[in-house]
């Protein structure tokens, strides 16, 4: 087992200068290319290495190899497989994320890995918010970079959101609040290294997710649990009421513990947040009952931007009005087209790509009244689909992807009876079966994409997915 070394790989910024390092997975998600673009501004030697080809990396190369502010010349390629001499020579590698250390031949022969985030909570001075978790991360973090901005923060947005830290390491200091969202995978990379030391530690709910590489839930929770693991009492953690989770997370930080509800009945029908250290329910005003963004899990994702604003000394009062402006982000429930049909009936398109386990598909189904029709399916990566299926029946017409996530739901549909379109090999069949029916309906509608799975296999990954999904649905219901 790999164990990261209790030395930064730099510990001034002047250090990266004329160092070797190697950059393990480029990606297109622009994760990749911030760091390389990071350690060329700072003088580095760089080679990067990833298992996808020249191809399917033209996109991320040019804009690397088109930028005149950068020294390109020092930069080399090996591209389409790994080469182990790029491992060796490195003064450092830094690795993605979704890479495992244990049992991989290339980086066993690292002097020392680092990845952006940890280069980014070495070198800043700024107040970190910390946000995991299974569902709601992602929509969390922008819903609190989105309050803190508009309260007059000068606050930075960045993780597993798919903007790199170290894009904007530069302009942080002790007054620009950064809102991390981290995922399992990130998390771990910090384990023992005590860079991670939250002002504000947030997670989320938690479901089954990345089974596959976790093998089970008490893996996966613990590397969740590092997110407060350094904290201390001069730090806060903001941890669901509504389950068993919750009470264990308390129970282990060291943090003050804030502790928000939407089912309590001492909130009855409210939303309110718990001060365990007190023990009273706090009665802010916190959330609108009208937001622009649907979704009983919306308000609760908003209750928690809501709670770390008030950490912060926003207002109650401007913290509601800045949160019921809130419009959400790309891929979580992103209202993006409408539709006339034929008998003058509109159908509002929402995007959901960034749904990628059951229980995310569930909540999005829900979270419309009338005449769903929902798009879901895609890849397993060993979950159960039983919640996605339990819900299935609120869509008033379901349509599916093909993938080995949806040839596990489907008997679970067909047990409950509910009938279904597909599975479709692409989206444009898909979307062409879907507006045949839409062109028939008589009334108004919704068209949300929540697939419940990976995308692996016909997309590159969940933004992929979606982007593609939006044009598709310019293309043929235009």
């Amino acid at each position: 087992m790999y164990f990261y070394s209790d030395k930064p790989a730099f510990e001034t910024l002047e250090d990266i200068k004329n160092k070797n390092v190697t950059v393990m997975g480029l990606g297109l998600n622009g994760g990749g290319e911030a760091t390389v673009r990071f350690l060329l501004k700072h003088g580095a030697n760089v080679t990067i290495t990833d298992m996808k080809t020249k191809e399917q990396l033209e996109s991320t190369i040019k804009s690397l190899e088109n930028d005149s502010s950068l020294d390109t010349s020092k930069i080399k390629y090996t591209l389409g497989c790994h080469n182990i001499e790029d491992f060796k020579n490195a003064d450092v590698v830094i690795k993605n994320p979704g890479v495992k250390i244990e049992g991989n031949k290339f980086l066993a022969e690292a002097k020392q890995i680092e990845t952006d985030i940890s280069m980014f909570l070495h070198f800043t001075k700024a107040p970190i918010i910390a946000v995991t978790g299974s569902k709601g991360k992602s929509s969390t973090v922008s819903a609190i970079h989105f309050g803190l901005s508009q309260a007059g923060f000068t606050t930075f947005l960045g993780g597993n959101i798919t903007v790199s830290p170290l894009t904007f390491l530069e302009k942080t200091n002790e007054d620009t609040p950064v809102v991390l969202e981290l995922s399992s995978w990130q998390l771990a990379d910090l384990r023992g290294r005590k860079l991670l030391k939250p002002y504000i530690s947030l997670i989320t709910k938690i479901v089954p997710d990345h089974q596959n590489w976790y093998g089970n839930m008490e893996n996966y929770v613990a590397d969740k649990k590092l997110i407060y693991g350094d904290q201390d009492e001069n730090c806060f953690s903001i941890f669901t009421s509504d389950d068993n989770w919750g009470n264990i997370f308390s129970s282990e930080s060291k943090a003050k513990i804030l502790r928000y509800s939407s089912s309590t009945e001492f909130c009855k029908n409210a939303y309110g947040i718990l001060d365990e250290h007190d023990k009273g329910w706090i009665e802010n005003k916190l959330v609108l009952d009208k937001t622009l963004v649907p979704g009983h899990h919306m308000k609760e994702n908003l209750l928690n931007a809501a709670i770390v604003m008030s950490i912060m000394k926003v207002p109650s009062e401007k913290i509601c009005k800045i949160l019921s402006e809130y419009k959400g982000i790309h891929h979580r429930l992103e209202y993006f087209y409408e539709y006339k049909n034929s008998a003058g009936k509109n159908f509002i398109f929402y995007n959901d790509s960034a749904a990628t386990v059951p229980e995310a598909a569930a909540a999005a189904i829900s979270s419309f009244k009338t005449n769903v029709f929902a798009i879901c399916g895609g890849t397993d990566k060993e979950l159960d689909f039983l919640p996605l299926a339990e819900n299935a029946h609120k869509a008033k017409k379901l349509f599916l992807l093909s993938g080995t996530g949806t040839d596990k739901l489907i008997p679970m549909l067909q047990e409950r009876k509910i009938e279904y379109f597909g599975p479709y090999q692409n989206l444009q069949d898909l979307l062409q079966q879907a507006k045949s029916e839409i062109d028939s309906c008589c009334e108004d509608g919704i068209v949300v994409f929540t697939p419940g799975a990976t995308s692996f296999g016909m997309f590159n990954n969940e933004f992929d997915r979606g982007e593609k999904y939006k044009k598709a649905v310019e293309q043929i219901f235009n």
